[in-house]
């Protein structure tokens, strides 16, 4: 069965993150007989801007899928913890996998592929990481690492006769030189770093991610997507502030604001907006006050300034006096 006679029968969906591990995923299937298209995912801690570029430099179609509420219902419980940080990278593979694989039935596709290398990452991509993933993917058999295939179980394609197994890769470990080489073979220039991409990976955004989860608690979408800006707080009895750093984050605070927010920004001096999800008391409230005070530009204007506090169609301008200093705020920011 000549590569022609595979193509006619073997579809398959990729996941494209546009690294090149995954894109290698592509050219290599392409080449052993299969028609494949790509499948990305994308939510406010990683975006498919690299995927969607990737796609087009391979001229592939390319499924962009919501993947929102999948990962924050994996943050709140991740079946197999958490990696150094807010990651749960297996449960979130597995449930990308499982939702490429609902895409794959309803195409009447074949299978799945990743661009997944055996060892390259110990953790995630140990053999025993990859059964657990595959497993509770619901798609045993049905799964295809093309980069490290030939190391691993037939799959049914592979089984089948529809995907040429021969022309599958058996990579190991962690060296990036054979992944080089088919870069230069396939032509392929322009691809990210393999690390970063991921907020949860990051320590810093995973303190933010578990406040918010601790108080407010992640359901609601909007507090979520605004984790990527503005200086946030905890004031003594429990209050959240959002406090916008620019003119541009002040500006999509107010874009965010909800009906039952408080909304405080200065009247008489350029400064910051902020949003109190939920106020916890009044002692909280006149220090947030202050707080948009000591981040105003009160060095142009002599007197105390005059905060606007919203709430729904209620408002009121409470002068706040000196001093603003920011060095009480310090400690309670979450960084």
């Amino acid at each position: 069965m000549d590569s022609q006679e595979y193509s006619k029968k073997a579809r398959g969906l990729s996941l494209l993150s546009g690294g090149l591990d995954s894109q290698l995923a592509v050219c290599i299937l392409r080449e052993a007989g299969a028609e494949v298209e790509g499948v990305c995912f994308e939510t406010p801690f990683f975006s498919s801007d690299a995927a969607r570029k990737a796609a087009a430099a391979l001229n592939i179609k390319l499924h962009v899928v919501d993947f929102t509420d999948d990962e924050v219902a994996l943050v709140e419980n991740p079946p197999h913890g958490f990696g150094g940080a807010m990651n749960p990278c297996i449960d979130c593979h597995a449930r990308m996998i499982a939702r490429a694989g609902e895409l794959m039935q309803a195409l009447g596709y074949d299978f799945v592929a990743t661009g997944e290398v055996l060892n390259q990452r110990p953790m995630s991509q140990n053999r025993q990481s990859l059964g657990v993933v595959e497993k509770c993917s619901g798609l045993k058999g049905r799964l295809v690492r093309p980069l490290c295939a030939q190391l691993l179980e037939p799959t049914v394609p592979e089984t089948e006769g529809i995907l040429d197994r021969s022309r599958l890769l058996g990579l190991s470990g962690r060296r990036r030189e054979p992944q080089m080489e088919l870069a230069k073979k396939f032509g392929l220039v322009d691809y990210p770093s393999p690390a970063g991409g991921c907020k949860l990976t990051e320590k810093g955004f995973g303190r933010r991610l578990r406040d918010l989860r601790d108080h407010e608690g992640l359901r609601e979408r909007r507090l979520v997507e605004l984790l990527n800006i503005a200086r946030r707080f905890r004031l003594p009895d429990g209050t959240g502030v959002i406090l916008g750093r620019d003119v541009r984050e002040n500006r999509k605070l107010r874009d965010a604001v909800a009906p039952t927010d408080t909304v405080l920004a200065p009247v008489s001096v350029p400064g910051p907006t902020a949003i109190l999800p939920k106020v916890a008391s009044d002692a909280d409230l006149a220090l947030a006050r202050t707080l948009v005070c000591a981040w105003s530009r009160f060095d142009q204007f002599p007197g105390e300034i005059v905060v606007k506090t919203t709430c729904g169609d209620a408002s009121t301008e409470t002068p706040v006096p000196r001093p603003y200093d920011r060095a009480p705020f310090l400690p309670l920011q979450i960084l």
